[in-house]
């Protein structure tokens, strides 16, 4: 059998890496004082300037070990090998005072005698990711105790500067005309490129030795800080082999279904251009993998889109192809004429079709595979949901797909454009993950990094990590708000604790723009971003949209009830936490700004609350926000929401704020009206999507994690599962069925699993409820209750009260 060699990315034999949080133990003296390595880079290469470098390290052993423990970190990022295998890849994103390292143990990869572990390290410059924090080019490998030191990165590590790579940034990317900031694309000329490199076999004896730049510290060790070393605190991200669904167009050749399964090669002759559209059938995070033999002086273009567009540049149906044209990102290989030379990119793409096109010169190019290899964040798929609506599961398939697309080392907005990780996304993301992984890692360190990454005035950025720092005032509002989420989903009290002081700081600065003559919030500085509908669009001279009326000049309701809302979440946890009097300051300011807004922004001719005391504008948001903070309630509520979903001429919800809709709309009572509510999602598969939009068409993002909101909807309202008790400790479950007559639901709850089977029974409800062992609550329908206990057991109501 032929031995593949493998360019960087390439999993030798496309194995999986573990998907299981198998991080062994940390050595406790690495994280309180300098480690036994330095960080090292190549000795006359530009600190800073795009370049690619490759690391090696041969060692000997007497006998395989039973564990190796090392711990990896790299600037800006590396794949390490052991071997000519890929082990893993990192790091985890962070900022430069908690820049996070991979504890691996490489045993399962090493060998009696000669061993060889190997990095590829990058550092993409100034066409860094905007989600890329950097100091300069630099790798670090210590091992655990002594019996791992020859590992230790030193000068007896060899580097070189790969001179194959160049960033492939040209056309057609900029056609998409956008905002586009997660890396450049790459050019690879195989003629220069060292093959095998990381290989036991391969010579490197005229690489350099590699340059010291400094020892290793912990977080809070050293005095001259470089990059501040904590542990990883999420898993490593799997990895999975993903062929190509169909071709859907081919100029130039002819194309077989044997290609597509990897079963016969694709041969494109001497002098010969051919061009081959590739449908994935869905949208997918995946480095690809293009396997050729021979082709000295050819060239193969991948370019990878979500969706085409036709002559005006509108994306139309997502299945549709005729007429229509692909452009964005685009990675340039070019075949040195070897044999069996697989080619892949240092950083994954985003796609859903992937456009091959191949010029030959004088010798044929033979394309022996061209495949994906997905990944992502390893969530699992432990919630369920059914329904006697089929279109449903189609929305739950979708909004799942949608979910792990931007799920990656930080949660994403989307995939394809940005790759960051935004409050106002991470917030109902980390809900998702909740309720149908039951993963709260990457809530918990999205927490975290919102946390750290506070300005001096108090706010979190509205997106971390990132080079490109952003302040969405609104977003640090629901950044508290996540914080109490996650105290009511998990029993964690000493991470929960630690956040207050930083409630305090973002509540401390909204209340210094209280004006004091409206008793509302004055105007605001930095974007007051709240959704993108169309009557708040993006602005060229402002550089801002989505902005509402009264943001920048004061007296805006919807961001005084924001603030409101966040203020009663806050009045919850400082009271949990033995903090009285901090919780009753909260909730007097609270209503004190419901009253002003209520007295300034209520109009009793249209029986709505107005965007800005002056009543000229009117949106659903305001009134969606006068419920959540209890500017109206009871009865009062009820109606106000009837009119909100009724009145054509409110400025809408768009997706992202729905979530926030219903929430009101639960509120008020009327949470059985959800499931007759979902048509923009319904629209969006009927127009071909196979993940959830930004927005409604025209959409910038065809994949945007604020959509997939109806999965935790369907468990928490449809099914009606919901914590009762801060750290779900009780359980309370109220179905909203709508015109449903049968649902299905299990969440995944850190004692175990709940599961609900419910079916109409005339005007009441029957059905079976399992909660996990020592897990109690209560079964509400139409005003009555049950009580529930650990079990399995039987529910009952025949009709309300």
């Amino acid at each position: 059998m032929k031995r593949l060699i493998v360019l960087a990315l390439l999993l030798a034999g496309l194995s999986p890496l573990p998907a299981a949080d198998t991080t062994p133990r940390i050595n406790p003296s690495l994280l309180n004082q300098a480690w036994p390595a330095s960080w090292i880079t190549h000795p006359t290469a530009p600190a800073c300037d795009y370049g690619v470098f490759h690391f090696r390290k041969t060692f000997d052993l007497a006998e395989r070990p039973a564990h190796f423990v090392i711990h990896v970190s790299a600037d800006n990022r590396y794949r390490l090998f052991v071997n000519g295998t890929s082990v893993c890849f990192g790091p985890a994103r962070g900022d430069l005072l908690h820049w996070r390292f991979e504890t691996v143990d490489l045993a399962p990869w090493l060998r009696a005698g000669k061993n060889v572990i190997a990095a590829v390290v990058w550092n993409f410059g100034l066409l860094k990711p905007a989600a890329q924090i950097s100091l300069r080019t630099g790798l670090i490998v210590a091992g655990d105790t002594a019996a791992e030191q020859a590992v230790n990165t030193d000068r007896t590590w060899k580097v070189i500067q790969d001179p194959a790579y160049a960033p492939e940034d040209v056309a057609p990317r900029p056609l998409l005309n956008t905002f586009m900031v997660v890396g450049p694309g790459e050019r690879i000329d195989g003629a220069a490129y060292p093959w095998g490199w990381q290989e036991t076999g391969f010579d490197d004896a005229k690489w350099q030795p590699a340059q010291l730049i400094a020892e290793g510290f912990p977080h809070g060790a050293g005095t001259d800080v470089t990059w501040w070393l904590v542990p990883r605190a999420i898993p490593l991200m799997e990895e999975q082999p993903q062929r190509l669904a169909a071709v859907r167009r081919a100029e130039g050749i002819a194309v077989d279904a044997a290609f597509l399964a990897g079963r016969a090669p694709l041969v494109v002759p001497a002098h010969t251009k051919a061009t081959i559209l590739f449908d994935q059938s869905f949208e997918t995070n995946a480095y690809p993998q293009l396997r050729v033999s021979g082709g000295r002086g050819s060239s193969v273009r991948l370019i990878y889109a979500e969706a085409l567009t036709d002559a005006k540049g509108e994306k139309g149906n997502r299945n549709d192809v005729a007429g229509r044209t692909i452009a964005g990102e685009s990675d340039l290989f070019l075949p040195d004429g070897g044999a069996d030379r697989t080619f892949s990119t240092l950083w994954f793409r985003t796609y859903r079709y992937l456009e091959m096109t191949v010029e030959t010169a004088a010798e044929p190019l033979t394309v022996h595979d061209l495949l994906g290899n997905f990944t992502g964040y390893p969530l699992r798929e432990r919630g369920a949901f059914s329904c006697d609506d089929p279109r449903l599961s189609d929305l739950w398939t979708v909004g799942w797909r949608t979910a792990r697309l931007c799920a990656y080392e930080t949660y994403f907005d989307c995939p394809y454009y940005e790759q960051m990780q935004y409050v106002g996304d991470t917030r109902l993301q980390a809900l998702v993950s909740l309720y149908v992984a039951g993963d709260d890692r990457l809530m918990r360190n999205a927490i975290q990094l919102f946390d750290d990454s506070r300005i001096p005035e108090g706010l979190t950025q509205s997106r971390v990590p990132t080079s490109s720092p952003q302040v969405i005032s609104p977003f640090s509002l629901f950044w508290v708000d996540m914080v109490r989420d996650y105290w009511m989903h998990r029993e964690d009290p000493a991470f929960v604790r630690s956040r207050l002081m930083g409630i305090q700081t973002v509540l401390d600065w909204f209340e210094r723009h209280v004006d004091p003559a409206t008793g509302m919030l004055g105007g605001l500085p930095y974007w007051s971003f709240v959704d993108w509908p169309d009557a708040w669009p993006w602005d060229n001279a402002k550089h801002y949209g989505g902005q509402p009326d009264g943001a920048a000049e004061g007296g805006s309701s919807i961001i005084t009830l924001q603030l409101v809302c966040a203020l009663d979440d806050a009045a919850d946890l400082f009271a949990a936490f033995d903090r009285p009097t901090m919780a009753g300051h909260y909730r007097e300011l609270a209503q004190s700004l419901r009253a002003a807004t209520r007295k300034l922004c209520w109009d009793e001719s249209r029986q709505l609350i107005a965007d800005t005391p002056d009543r000229k504008v009117y949106s659903q948001h305001a009134n969606v926000l006068a419920v959540l903070a209890g500017c109206v309630t009871g009865r009062e509520a009820q109606a106000l929401i009837e009119r909100t979903v009724s009145d054509q001429r409110l400025i809408p919800c768009t997706q992202y704020f729905r979530f926030y809709l219903l929430r009101a709309m639960k509120a008020a009572g009327l949470g059985d009206q959800y499931v007759s509510m979902l048509q923009p999602w319904h629209e969006m598969l009927a127009r071909g999507l196979t993940t959830f939009a930004e927005r409604p068409d025209p959409t910038r993002s065809d994949c945007h994690a604020w959509s997939a909101s109806p999965l935790y909807e369907f468990l928490a309202t449809v099914c009606g599962i919901e914590p009762a008790s801060p750290g779900f400790k009780t359980v309370r479950i109220e179905p909203h069925l709508g015109y449903l007559k049968r649902v299905e639901g299990t969440v995944p709850h850190p004692a175990g699993n709940i599961r609900v089977s419910l079916r109409r029974a005339g005007q009441g409800i029957e059905g079976e409820i399992t909660l996990p062992p020592s897990l109690t609550g209560e079964f509400l329908w139409q005003g009555r209750s049950v009580a529930l206990h650990a079990g399995t057991q039987t529910v009952k109501i025949e009709s309300g009260p």
